[in-house]
């Protein structure tokens, strides 16, 4: 007999059918779901695209974003034969409203089979461009009027800057409730960031240690080995504090930050990670070289591999200042993190990738060793290893008092025998459901865009220019100034 959690029957539309999300994430995602019996009985997925092609073709392009990019390897022919039936390729200019009307007749199908209205979920898997012009279609076509059945997916970018940002928010709330809008943040679904909430509230021995009293600092990275690759329009437009720094980076700093609430309701932990954004200390647009480090690759080799220079990368302008790396330090104005800081960094064209979250405890104030004692360290490593690692002190065998640091990992591939979920698994599954939890709310967007704006001003203007790098370091020399100023080095490297 199979389990399905999820009651009724559910309409998914994805607009932005051809794109490379569509076939890597977004397909893989719903097909393991699919097989893992996390979808509805009833459910129907209309691929919307304005390029003309036949749906048997279509189809077969989705087969192999599956084999090669699912978690799951190469589809089961039966398995995927019967997910694609309820796979359907629908041709649409997303600027005609007679896209809409005819989504309207598409979606009418699962509702009369079940005899009501049925469950809407709206992927805007398109450029941002697009996300007024789908919105407006869907509004004034009444295809997502219903507040209590009707989501929509927004992907980010979430606007350019907090103007723009507030703009966007301001014309989606006078169209949809705030509870309809899910603004994706993919890394908020990895299973290693969700374990955080579990690993510190849930566990006795770290939840008292975590404050100023005994964490020195904290270093947050999102660090990546690929290029900006075919990106590199859109990139240039935006750089590394935009793509990464607004988004994932702040989130996982309101994750590792937030204070324990009260229950898992979605509101109760969106409020506790705002609170952590709210108190993050601005930052100083006169002194922010003391503060922040942006960098650009230059030409160099990443696994054997030559890596052109980010200038010579297609469609980036020649005297481009755009960043591809960031590093900063930044402070929360609370009685639980005053003092502490927080590093932040991100980077393209680097030795390796590696997200991850490190909690440097302080040294022990025991003065019985004559020896120099390490601090502990917490390390939560994101991507790819998926491992939280605990490093101390231990004594070295044999007849003298000796210490060595030592580490004691737990790693999901060897303490579970379960896959690890795509991100977007978790997030799809999570929108249909009607959990929020995961997904950011319209304050905390503005928020953190308001965070990072002094930056950003100050890049635009040209006040802080990048230092250039070489393709496949750790990144630019300044990033590891920043933190030999107060005697710290980054632990990741």
């Amino acid at each position: 007999m199979k389990f399905i959690p999820i009651p009724g029957a559910v309409n998914i539309v994805i607009f932005g059918a051809n794109g490379d999300l569509c076939r890597r994430k977004l397909i893989p995602a719903l097909f393991n779901l699919y097989l893992g019996d996390f979808l509805p009985l009833k459910h129907r997925i209309f691929c919307i695209d304005h390029t003309e092609r036949e749906e048997a073709d279509y189809k077969n392009y989705l087969l192999e974003g599956v084999n090669e990019f699912s978690r799951q390897g190469k589809a089961d022919p039966p398995a995927w034969d019967s997910f694609s039936k309820n796979l359907h390729y629908v041709v649409g200019d997303f600027t005609d409203q007679a896209t809409y009307q005819h989504l309207i007749k598409e979606l009418s199908g699962l509702d009369n089979e079940t005899g009501k209205r049925c469950e809407r979920l709206f992927y805007y898997s398109v450029a941002p461009r697009f996300i007024e012009t789908i919105s407006e279609g869907l509004f004034k076509n009444k295809v997502a009027n219903n507040p209590k059945l009707d989501r929509i997916i927004i992907e980010k970018p979430f606007g350019h800057d907090l103007k723009s940002a507030v703009a966007l928010n301001k014309f989606l709330k006078s169209r949809y409730k705030e509870s309809q809008l899910y603004r994706i943040d993919h890394y908020l679904g990895k299973e290693t960031v969700q374990n955080i909430m579990a690993f510190r509230f849930a566990n006795n021995i770290f939840e008292p240690l975590w404050n100023n009293k005994h964490i020195d600092c904290i270093e947050i990275s999102a660090l990546e080995q690929v290029s900006v690759g075919s990106r590199a329009g859109y990139y240039d437009t935006a750089g590394s504090v935009r793509d990464m720094i607004q988004s994932h980076v702040l989130q996982l700093l309101c994750v590792t930050a937030m204070e324990s609430p009260e229950n898992l309701n979605a509101e109760e932990i969106r409020n506790k990670k705002m609170e952590v954004a709210r108190s993050i200390v601005p930052l100083d647009q006169k002194n922010l070289k003391k503060t922040v480090v942006t960098g650009q690759y230059t030409t160099g080799e990443i696994n054997g591999q030559k890596q052109v220079a980010y200038l010579d990368e297609p469609k980036v302008s020649k005297d481009s200042i755009t960043d591809t790396y960031f590093a900063g330090e930044f402070y929360i104005n609370n009685k639980r993190w005053k003092g502490v800081p927080f590093y932040l960094r991100t980077g393209k064209c680097l030795v390796r990738q590696s997200s991850s979250i490190v909690i440097n405890f302080k040294k022990s104030s025991c003065k019985v060793f004559k020896e120099d004692i390490n601090a502990n360290q917490l390390i939560i490593r994101i991507q790819p290893e998926n491992e939280i690692d605990l490093t101390f002190e231990s004594k070295v065998p044999g007849l003298e008092m000796k210490l060595k640091n030592v580490m004691m990992d737990f790693a999901y591939k060897s303490a579970y025998t379960e896959q690890i979920p795509e991100a977007y698994e978790a997030l799809i599954l999570d929108a249909i459901k009607g959990d929020a939890t995961l997904f950011m709310r319209a304050d905390q967007v503005e928020a953190a865009w308001k965070i990072v704006m002094p930056i950003i001003r100050a890049i635009d203007d040209k006040k802080l220019k990048p230092e250039l790098y070489t393709a496949g370091s750790w990144g630019p020399e300044n990033a590891e100034k920043l933190l030999k100023k107060s005697k710290r080095t980054w632990t990741i490297k």
